[in-house]
């Protein structure tokens, strides 16, 4: 027998900026025309935010790039399928677009989702960047590179790892927003204090008026301080072999709440339900303290966001669902909880458990 072997090691540099501002397209153009990352342009966005600066944006990249084209699709977690993602490569496609394009995802959570999945499949893959449009993108879902699409199975289900040629963050954006929006990325930034940082928990707790007032020097502090964290915790494991795992409290019921309302009810709001539940789970394994877990309650309270499932459900349905998770193993459920506001548990270096179908139970 003859054995060759293909040598593949290599090292990658996938690093990027992460622009925080006000009145940034301007500045984001200029850039583009100093330093192009491609010889043509598509924006990707849905039709909410097409209104609000799609065109705006094509109009600014026209000046700068040989091609550009606009390409929007309804809005809503509803829409973020391979279907869709199918109709946006098709346009693309039929427009002569080849691996000399760059794409920009203009949105919230579910544009940069898709937009990053298309980038890094569409001819193998392109460059891509994120102008998060939400309070959600801002400070989670457009940094780390996590590209992907749900399926009637679960959310996220389907995807890949493919980071950003940047990501650029115009905070005058997030004014365009209404309450149950900034809400959304409340329940994101509440979820970044109790992970991971004590003095940001204590500013929610105390300011959270001052955010729905649309203040901007808070939220521009508040955004950049969920950036660093987020960046810190992807510079050290960008796979999600291990730390990267904190970043999912809340997120094992949370996403299996959501997918079995159908996504009627959001993501912040299943999330926040999902932490307060894994919260218990926190405290019944004598992890969590019961008043940290009653002030985090209170908290997201505070803020409008639910802490108990709305609708009747199986728990048992929830717990299948969380059993074909990406975040479970071998079929058995796994969650990082933390053990104080502002700090993960983590036992032997492990930043995830092992929780038993029982002990799932009884916190519903």
């Amino acid at each position: 027998m003859n054995t060759l072997r293909v040598n593949l090691k290599q090292i990658v540099d996938n690093s990027y900026d992460i622009k925080i501002g006000k009145d940034l397209f301007e500045d984001f153009i200029s850039g583009l025309k100093e330093n192009p990352i491609a010889y043509s342009y598509v924006i990707v966005t849905d039709s909410n935010v097409r209104k609000l600066y799609g065109e705006k944006l094509k109009s600014l990249i026209d000046g700068i790039a040989e091609k550009t084209l606009l390409i929007d699709f309804p809005a809503g977690e509803m829409q973020k399928t391979r279907e869709i993602k199918t109709e946006i490569e098709d346009k693309m496609l039929e427009a002569g677009f080849g691996r000399d394009s760059a794409l920009i995802a203009l949105g919230g959570g579910v544009v940069g989702d898709i937009a990053g999945y298309v980038a890094a499949t569409y001819t193998r893959g392109i460059p891509y960047i994120q102008v998060p449009t939400t309070l959600v993108a801002c400070v989670d879902s457009s940094i780390g590179g996590k590209t992907a699409v749900d399926t009637p199975h679960g959310k996220n289900l389907i995807g890949s790892f493919y980071q950003p040629e940047a990501v650029i963050i115009d905070i005058n954006t997030l004014t365009t927003l209404g309450p149950e929006e900034i809400r959304e990325g409340l329940a994101e930034i509440i979820k970044y204090g109790i992970i991971a940082d004590y003095e940001l928990f204590e500013l929610i707790e105390q300011k959270s008026d001052d955010i729905f007032n649309y203040n901007i020097e808070l939220l521009s502090l508040i955004v950049e301080k969920c950036c660093r964290i987020k960046g810190d915790v992807v510079e050290n494991d960008e796979r999600e072999s291990n730390l990267r795992k904190i970043l999912n409290f809340g997120h094992t019921i949370g996403h299996a709440i959501e997918n079995h309302s159908n996504y009627t009810l959001t993501h912040g709001n299943s999330i926040s339900i999902g932490m307060v539940l894994e919260g218990r789970i926190a405290v019944n394994l004598g992890i969590l303290s019961a008043e940290d877990l009653e002030r985090a309650r209170l908290v997201f309270i505070a803020a409008g966001l639910p802490v108990e499932i709305p609708f009747d459900i199986d728990p048992e349905k929830l717990i299948s669902s969380m059993k074909i998770d990406k975040k479970s193993r071998a079929g058995v459920i796994e969650m990082s909880l933390p053990e104080a506001i502002g700090k993960i548990y983590s036992i032997d270096g492990k930043y995830s458990l092992k929780i038993d179908d029982e002990t799932i139970r009884e916190v519903f």
